[in-house]
């Protein structure tokens, strides 16, 4: 490894160290539902700002659950919809640029002894963009670190980005549907005002198709990748 590299993997080793000493020195949920709170009253610049911060949250390895649940509360469904499937687009795509040209020997190193991702690695020089889509729409591989381990695979960014953003759509929805049910950050459950019964069976129904559909999609899509891995 020359001088170059080691820098690099170094640069890594303390990013993600002060991640784990700054979640252990404090409550990192908390933090992400105040700097939520923060954005809610952004106005215009707030997705902007929470573009940024899922950003920064993909590339650390940092479980984005909460900030999608929040945008379901901040922006509503189709905005929040929207606005975090660009934001995990651009936090796969950053992390997945890291992982080709800043950390490829960090990454190799991480899932080297992974036989699945090394069964990822064999599909995707086959079939490249519909296995980056197929892995996205199933819940059984890690998104965060998925994102580094595509970086040193044989897919192209541009299917990469593509396959990524449509590939998570369906749970992006469903999340942010759940998220936009609470009205209350502090809590993320428990509705702001009263709701009339016509707006509970609305949501109801609707959350249940959410969740339908996601359930049905991501069955499929595991069926189908199985088969290309096996």
């Amino acid at each position: 490894m020359n001088r170059s590299s080691i820098l690099k993997l170094l640069a890594v080793v303390v990013l993600l160290s002060g991640l784990v000493y700054f979640g252990a020195r404090y409550d990192l949920q908390n933090t992400l539902l105040q700097v939520l709170t923060w954005i809610r009253d952004l106005g215009v610049l707030g997705p902007l700002v929470f573009a940024g911060i899922y950003v920064v949250a993909a590339v650390t390895l940092v479980p984005g659950s909460i900030l999608t649940l929040g945008a379901g509360v901040i922006f509503g469904v189709f905005k929040g919809t929207m606005v975090v499937a660009v934001s995990a687009t651009l936090g796969a795509t950053a992390a997945f640029l890291i992982g080709r040209y800043l950390a490829r020997d960090w990454v190799t190193s991480r899932i080297k002894e992974n036989e699945k991702f090394q069964a990822i690695d064999k599909a995707v020089a086959e079939e490249g963009w519909k296995i980056v889509g197929l892995t996205r729409l199933s819940p059984v591989f890690p998104f965060n670190l998925l994102n580094y381990a595509f970086g040193v695979t044989s897919v192209s960014l541009r299917d990469y980005v593509l396959a990524s953003l449509f590939g998570m759509l369906p749970a992006t929805l469903m999340y942010v549907y759940i998220g936009s049910l609470a009205g209350d950050l502090a809590t993320l459950g428990a509705a702001d005002r009263p709701r009339t019964t016509g707006e509970l069976a609305l949501y109801a129904v609707g959350l249940v198709a959410t969740v339908v559909v996601t359930v049905y999609i991501t069955r499929i899509a595991r069926n189908a990748l199985n088969r290309r891995i096996q």
